[in-house]
């Protein structure tokens, strides 16, 4: 450990810090000092995060220290007034001792900076970390329920009917030497406590955080005024550091947006409709044997029925200028006149919010029967509700009508690929589709610093150009720094490839990503480079769809094959369960020293792209094929640019609307780069592949230190002659990397899975074609309707919440049959089905591993689909079928 005195501070780092991080420190101390917003950018790999820990816990070390000194000059008869008052964790808060509120955009982040704290001699420090019902739960009952507003809800009437054993443990357990002695608890070791000791992790968490001297949660919990009421995350007088702030003003726009379909609207007037026959049958609905008690009336009932056809009526009758997703739309405010037509306004708001909390929370007690859905209509409208009226003000009101669009189309029907074993014929009639978009990141950014905070460190590697972000987000900053790399030429290697070993253009624009030759000139460029690039390979994609062009392209052609032989390929699946053993896989295959290596193909936004660690060997070299752009015809992409016009028209501060769109690409990239290169002695090659790299606008986006070592090629011979110098001289000057797995980077697969109850049946699953399922280029909906089925029709309602069912994972089991159907052929794949749908039928382990071994005995490459098939093993099997995954390696 070394002890540096920065701005007046010693602070402590676990080796002498390098200059730049000297730097980066100082900046974080001035905002601490002096109460001033900072944006500080300092490259991947420079120790970012590393730094802003020890910073920031050295200055609130020195803070509670003068604090305690001024407790002295306190009479002690005030100090028990204070604990009397507040309660004692809360007089940190009241003697101004602050806490830092450490924002990341994953679980998955925060648990890499909490690693990271543990490593500095600042993990004396109390540190918490926030999560979700469903990360931190550890009731059964409440865990099996599908929807997370359902767990909320189920959570919630347990608690207040202490009916929850877990629950009931926490206020004791909380002075348990075993807890009180805790330091720096992650979300794993608490919910390991939990399950030893009986407790409730996240109640135990929102204890432990009033103590904290540092509170880990993702971005959203801190953004969204009802999710951070919900948890007590209080803001003021803290010091709240966004970090991985790249990705902030998205965030800010997401977590104040929401889409709703006229089909919620109906489940909402269903689910009214069946309370209401309940309650005139005199139906009693039970719940832990207990009868639920009803806190609203059928008077009440038929009231908020009224309101909702209404609305209904009011969204059906909205006169659209196209009938398919383009839409029409309006000025913010043209949703509260929707309210008033159906009879919602200020002055009663607040009472159609109670009812419908009450009857979501009534729902919720039912597990069988007609409330199928359980009140997911009505938790979707009460969101709308909340996020329309965040606030009564006329100020507010006026941010609405600028910051906002009210958004209406006609559901795009999702084509169908004509696929035996995957599709069922089903029509579905066309909705209605409302969404509330949010333009300002400011809008979400201002109600944080509303709460009186003491400042915000927001920063990342990839936050260039600076102005522009501020402006967007209206935030007051007094400090700024763009730090350099840390890293010298020799470890960077940069090309731009504008042509492949035949002269075939490289563009992957809309016009040239499906034309045979560029796509087999494309795989021509990547065979030919691995075979000198050593150790793990990146191939970035602009989306999943364009991913899985260049995929069958290749196949067909043969290019696969050779490149799988040279490295074996891993493709990014989209669930977690089936990610984690993907990742796990590529890391064995790095670690093998009788393989050279191994290939891992991902888009950019894509879990691969951002947040996870390829140091070293794990990631020699990353190739960029196309600039992923978001889709042009994207309605909130043409209203996001036309705000930003309007914006710049007014403050040139502000982007317009063509360079915002260039900038989205730009740093999807520069997040994607990032994933190499990851320490001082770190080194790696950049390929771009694409002719439009070469566009100066182009180049100035990306990050500040690339710049400086880019290279166009103007042949495919030198390329490959100067990446074989590049490695050759990189392996020699550099020091020898140790070949390790970074499994700590892994999202995690096994939080409260259910095993051993799965349905292969071919209804229950369906494949997009590659041009519809393009759900990744831009994330733009927070809120995601489930409406669709519909409540049964009974006219008795009795229900009985001791039945035990186990309910079958489909969104998991679709995600990997669809990520299984892109890695295999269409002949393995259906082999593949069978075997799975056979278990399913008969359980029959051996028979399921006599057909692996028929389908992977000459597959080595695509093995990690078998682990991938765990968690849907039966429980009493499961170690039969680990050992089994291990013998195929």
């Amino acid at each position: 450990m070394t002890s540096t005195t920065i701005r007046g501070i010693p602070v402590t780092f676990p080796f002498p810090p390098y200059d730049i991080q000297v730097n980066y420190m100082e900046k974080v101390l001035e905002c601490l000092q002096e109460r001033q917003n900072g944006v500080l950018e300092s490259p991947t790999g420079t120790g970012k995060t590393l730094s802003l820990l020890c910073a920031s816990l050295a200055w609130l070390e020195m803070k509670k220290a003068q604090i305690q000194a001024q407790r002295h000059t306190l009479s002690e008869d005030f100090l028990k007034e204070l604990n009397i008052i507040s309660g004692e964790n809360s007089t940190r808060g009241l003697l101004g001792t602050p806490t830092i509120i450490y924002a990341s955009r994953t679980h998955t982040q925060l648990s890499q900076a909490m690693q990271e704290l543990k490593r500095t001699c600042y993990n004396h420090m109390k540190a918490c970390v926030i999560g979700s019902r469903e990360q931190m739960c550890v009731h059964q009952e409440v865990l099996n329920e599908k929807s997370n507003a359902l767990k909320v809800h189920l959570c919630r009437l347990k608690v207040r009917e202490r009916s929850c054993m877990y629950y009931n443990k926490v206020e004791k357990k909380k002075l348990d030497p075993e807890i009180t002695q805790l330091s720096v608890v992650d979300i794993e070791d608490l919910v390991k406590l939990g399950q030893n000791h009986k407790f409730c992790p996240y109640y135990m968490a929102k204890e432990l955080k009033q103590s904290a001297d540092i509170v880990f949660t993702p971005y959203n919990y801190l953004l969204d005024p009802k999710t951070r009421k919900a948890l007590g995350l209080e803001l003021a007088n803290n010091v709240v550091i966004l970090d991985e702030g790249h990705n902030i003003e998205k965030v800010c726009e997401e977590s104040a947006s929401i889409q709703i379909k006229s089909t919620d609207i109906t489940l909402c007037i269903d689910e009214v409709t069946a309370v209401m026959k309940a309650l005139s049958e005199d139906v009693v609905i039970d719940f832990n044997d207990k009868e639920v008690p009803k806190d609203f009336t059928a008077e009440e009932l038929c009231v908020l029925k009224e309101m909702l056809l209404n609305f209904e009526k009011a969204l059906d009758e909205i006169a659209l200028t196209s009938t398919n997703a383009e839409g029409t739309y309006f000025e913010g405010n043209y949703i509260f006149g929707m309210f008033e037509k159906a009879g919602i306004y200020d002055r009663n708001l607040h009472q159609v919010q109670n009812l419908l909390e009450k009857i979501v929370q009534f729902l919720a007690t039912a597990n069988d029967g007609p409330f199928a859905r359980k009140g997911a209509g009505l938790q979707l409208f009460s969101d709308l509700l909340a996020i329309a009226y965040a606030s009564l003000t006329p100020q507010f009101k006026e941010k609405i009508q600028k910051c906002y669009k009210v958004h209406i189309a006609m559901e795009e029907n999702r084509k169908k690929v004509s696929d035996d074993w995957l599709t069922k014929a089903t029509s579905k009639s066309k909705c209605r589709v409302l969404s509330y978009w949010c333009f300002s990141p400011g809008f979400g950014m201002n109600m944080l610093m509303d709460q009186g905070v003491h400042c915000v460190i927001l920063t990342s590697g990839t936050l260039a150009p600076l102005k522009p972000l501020i402006s967007e987000l209206e935030l007051n900053v007094g400090v700024r720094i763009e730090n350099p790399h840390i890293v010298t030429g020799e470890q960077v290697c940069v090309k731009i490839l504008t042509k492949g070993p035949d002269n075939e253009p490289l563009n992957c624009n809309y016009q040239n990503r499906s034309n045979p030759n560029y796509l087999r000139s494309l795989g021509q460029v990547i065979m030919n480079l691995i075979r000198f690039i050593p150790h793990g390979v990146l191939i970035f994609f602009p989306s999943y769809p364009i991913m899985q062009t260049c995929q069958q392209a290749w196949q067909e052609s043969g290019i696969w094959n050779t490149i799988n032989q040279t490295k074996p390929i891993f493709v990014e699946p989209r669930d977690k369960p089936t990610f984690a053993v993907a990742m796990n896989e590529y890391y064995t295959k790095i670690n093998d020293p009788s393989i050279r290596g191994a290939v891992f193909m991902g888009v950019c936004r894509g879990k691969v792209s951002e947040g996870l660690d390829f140091a070293d060997v794990n990631g020699r070299a990353v190739f960029i094929v196309g600039l992923p752009y978001p889709p042009l015809k994207d309605p909130k992409i043409i209203l996001k640019k036309r705000y930003l016009d309007v914006c710049n028209a007014k403050d040139k501060e502000y982007l317009r609307g063509d360079d915002w769109y260039s900038l989205e690409a730009t740093r999807a990239i520069n997040q994607a780069i990032g994933r190499v290169i990851r320490h001082k002695n770190d080194y790696g090659a950049i390929i771009l592949l694409d002719s439009r790299f070469t566009n100066p606008r182009v180049q100035s986006n990306l990050s500040l230190w690339l710049r400086k070592h880019i290279k166009i090629m103007q042949n495919f011979g030198s390329t490959v002659k100067d990446l074989r110098v590049f490695f050759q001289n990189a392996e020699t000057k550099m020091p020898r990397s140790v070949l390790k797995a970074k499994d700590e980077n892994i999202p995690s697969s096994s939080c409260n899975q259910r095993s051993g109850n799965f349905d292969f049946s071919t209804s229950s699953i369906s494949l997009g074609s590659p041009s519809t399922s393009d759900a990744n280029l831009v994330n733009i909906h927070k809120r995601k309707s489930n409406s669709g089925a519909s409540l049964a029709k009974k006219q008795k309602i009795t229900m009985v919440a001791n039945k035990s069912t186990t309910l079958p994972l489909e969104a998991a089991i679709s995600e990997f049959i669809v990520m299984a159907k892109k890695v295999l052929s269409n002949e393995v794949f259906a082999e593949f089905l069978k075997a799975m749908t056979d278990y399913r039928n008969n359980y029959d382990l051996g028979e399921l591993k006599e057909s692996l071994n028929r389908i992977f005995l000459t597959r080595h490459s695509q093995r990690y689909l078998i682990r991938a098939i765990e968690p849907y093993i039966k429980n009493e099997q499961k170690s039969e079928f680990i050992e089994y995954c291990d013998s195929m390696r």
